[in-house]
Order: structure tokens, then C-alpha cells, then sequence
């Protein structure tokens, strides 16, 4: 079994029972930061901008568009900032101001099953679009009209492929902390 050294941990400021290892503290704080270039690339697909994108089977601009895309990256970045309840005292206490529920205690598996579960379905999602970016055989995609706008695309979704492993290590983080037994 692994020990942690306090130089390596953030202490718990933040309602903690245990101390936060400093790398996952930074992995909470970077997972939003790195689906937001992602986010703004998908913005122009709202008003019919393809960025490129070649796609036979695309449909006429629709009106609620615009709303599905600006709505879309707001739940991805609120999903993203779920993440620090993994590093933070609100993910092992409800907050007081709850009525009812306020200041009890929240079993770790009620973390870590929605948290596993996001994070391998974001690993999952993202899949194929690796694969195919790879060049692995069976695993076609669109096309774009210019290398250029293909490398916008990949410098931009590129860092958002992260999000599944990186939760999947703070899940882990969270279990130890909460789950197993200090030394």
C-alpha cells in the first residue's frame, strides 16, 4: 500500500476528511478547463458554420439549433465541474444549507458509482472518434474540407478526450481517500 506524504497533499481547507492528494486537486481544477476549447469549437455549428466539416447527411439549419449547442456545452462544463466533488468536503457531506438532508454524511459509493460511470462512459464516447483519428481500421468518419480546419478540430477535441480517464483516476482518488483505512 501506497503512503502519502503531506508535501504531496493539499490539506483539507476544503472540508475534507482526509488530505487531497495535490494531483488530483490540479485534475479537478484542469477537466473544465480542458473541455472549454471543445465547447467553443462546437459554437459555430449553431448558426450552420460547418468549421469544415464535410457531412453529406447533415440536416438544414433548424431554429432550435441554437439552443441545443449553447445548451449542450453548458452541460458539459457543469458535468465537468462536478469533478471537484471529488476533491472537495461537499462530496463527502451534503452542504448544511440542505434542508433536510444538510450536514449528513454521503457513503462513498454514492460517489464513486455515478462517478465511475461518467468517466467511463465519457472514455466510451470518445472511442471511436480516437479510433478513427488513428487511422484503426473500421473506424470511419466525416471528413473535412482542409487539413487546416481538420487540425482546428483535433487541437480542439482533442484535450476533451481526457475527461473519461481523468475522472476515472479522481474516482480512484476518492475511493482511497474515503475507503480505505489511513496509515
Amino acid at each position: 500500500m501506497t503512503t502519502i506524504s503531506p508535501e504531496s497533499c493539499v490539506t483539507p481547507p476544503h472540508g475534507t476528511e482526509r488530505p487531497v492528494p495535490r494531483w488530483a486537486d490540479i485534475t479537478a481544477h484542469a477537466i473544465p478547463l480542458l473541455l472549454l476549447p471543445q465547447c467553443l469549437w462546437r459554437l459555430p455549428f449553431a448558426f450552420d458554420f460547418r468549421m469544415g466539416l464535410i457531412d453529406p447527411n447533415a440536416p438544414e439549419w433548424v431554429w432550435w439549433a441554437v439552443p441545443y449547442v449553447f445548451g449542450l456545452s453548458i452541460v458539459s462544463e457543469a458535468l465537468a465541474l462536478l469533478s471537484f466533488g471529488l476533491v472537495r468536503g461537499w462530496g463527502e457531506t451534503v452542504p448544511r444549507w440542505l434542508p433536510g438532508i444538510g450536514g449528513k454524511r454521503i457513503p462513498p459509493f454514492a460517489a464513486v458509482v455515478p462517478a465511475a460511470l461518467g468517466g467511463l462512459g465519457a472514455t466510451a464516447f470518445w472511442a471511436p472518434t480516437l479510433l478513427h483519428w488513428l487511422n484503426v481500421p473500421g473506424f470511419e468518419g466525416l471528413g473535412f474540407s482542409s487539413i487546416w480546419w481538420e487540425v482546428l478540430a483535433k487541437v480542439c477535441i482533442t484535450p476533451g478526450m481526457l475527461w473519461g480517464p481523468l475522472v476515472l483516476a479522481l474516482t480512484f482518488a476518492y475511493y482511497v481517500r474515503r475507503c480505505r483505512p489511513s496509515t
